[in-house]
């Protein structure tokens, strides 16, 4: 399960999200694709069931929303703004 680090805030924008890590103030913004990505992460959802959303919902293939999603949850967990548990 992905949950965000306790020191980083989620704020729902009109266009997506953005991040804001309080340890040193730098927020990241998301499209309303990645938004929905991270939503669809933390209420618990594992990342193949995320990209089968997208490659059934978006005009993309089911490897490509699987590569996308991999990809942001592995920037977002480099960047230390989630941590996964068991």
């Amino acid at each position: 399960m992905t949950q965000l680090r306790t020191d980083v805030v989620c704020c729902p924008t009109q266009d997506g999200m953005v991040l804001l890590d309080e340890r040193d103030g730098r927020y990241w913004q998301l499209n309303g694709t990645g938004a929905a990505v991270v939503q669809a992460l933390l209420g618990g959802a594992a990342a193949g069931q995320v990209a089968d959303r997208l490659a059934a919902t978006r005009p993309v293939n089911r490897e490509r929303a699987a590569a996308d999603v991999a990809a942001l949850l592995e920037g977002l967990t480099r960047a230390g703004l989630v941590v996964s548990t068991p």
